[in-house]
Parts: C-alpha cells; sequence; structure tokens
C-alpha cells in the first residue's frame, strides 16, 4: 500500500465495472442491429422459375413461402396485396407456371433449408417483402407474419 491508495479501492472496481458494461453493451447492439436485417443474395443462392433460373427484374417482392402440399395458393393470394410483385416459394418444390404478378421459384433441399434458417421460418404459409440493395442483393423489408 503507498499512502492511503489500496489496491483494491472503489475507482478500480466502477472502472472495472464500467468497461464490462460497455463491452457488453456494444455486443448486445451489434447482435441486436444486425439480426434484424436479414439479406439474400440471389448470386449464391439458385432458384428455379420452371425450367429457367429465376433472375429479379423487381426492386420490390413480396415473399410468400407455402407448401402446395398442404396450402392452396389462390386462397393464400386472396390474402395478399396482388397489385405487388409476388415471389412464392414453395417448399413442396412443385414447379407452376408463372401468372401475372406472381413468380413461382423453387430449389433444392440445401437452398430450402438455408432460406428457412435465414429468415426463421417457423410456419407455412408466411409472407414478408424484400427490396433490392444493389445488384442481386435483397433485404427483407418487414416482418415476417404467418397467413390464416
Amino acid at each position: 500500500m503507498r499512502q492511503g491508495r489500496r489496491v483494491f479501492s472503489l475507482n478500480y472496481l466502477f472502472a472495472s465495472f464500467f468497461g464490462a458494461l460497455m463491452i457488453a453493451s456494444a455486443f448486445a447492439y451489434f447482435n441486436y442491429r444486425f439480426s434484424q436485417y436479414k439479406f439474400i443474395d440471389f448470386r449464391d443462392w439458385i432458384y428455379w422459375e420452371k425450367s429457367d433460373i429465376f433472375v429479379p427484374k423487381y426492386d420490390k417482392y413480396t415473399v410468400i413461402v407455402y407448401s402446395s402440399n398442404m396450402q392452396n395458393m389462390d386462397k393464400i393470394l386472396k390474402k395478399v396485396d396482388k397489385s405487388k410483385h409476388i415471389l412464392a416459394v414453395d417448399l413442396y418444390q412443385k414447379r407452376r407456371e408463372n401468372s401475372k404478378n406472381v413468380i413461382y421459384v423453387t430449389t433444392g433441399m440445401n437452398g430450402l433449408l438455408k432460406f428457412i434458417q435465414r429468415f426463421h421460418i417457423m410456419e407455412v404459409p408466411s409472407v414478408f417483402r424484400i427490396v433490392k440493395q444493389r445488384d442481386l442483393k435483397y433485404k427483407q423489408d418487414s416482418m415476417i407474419r404467418t397467413i390464416q
């Protein structure tokens, strides 16, 4: 001990606590900020529409995740705004003809698993929006909600 200073003084204790609090809050903010935004890059993930590779043409899509084995797509489309371009991802992987504003896409099992994991799809049919960031990279623009 030197003149009146203890090794474990309150200043050292508060400085350590404050430093740990700053590190924990920076980590929590980083996780919160970047867990909000989910990205999809159509250069890395291959989707098929009938026999052609899907290349996005529009800046915004409404994504519907459904299973053609379980749900009737016509009933689902009645509950979604059809004025916007719809990208329908079929988990059953049945290939359908595109309609006016609906683009039906499928992918392999690995692609579906990555998609489900990336966007945390828990129930089908689900719907959310994606918006173009640059080139073929799109960002999730809305919360994922289940269609009843």
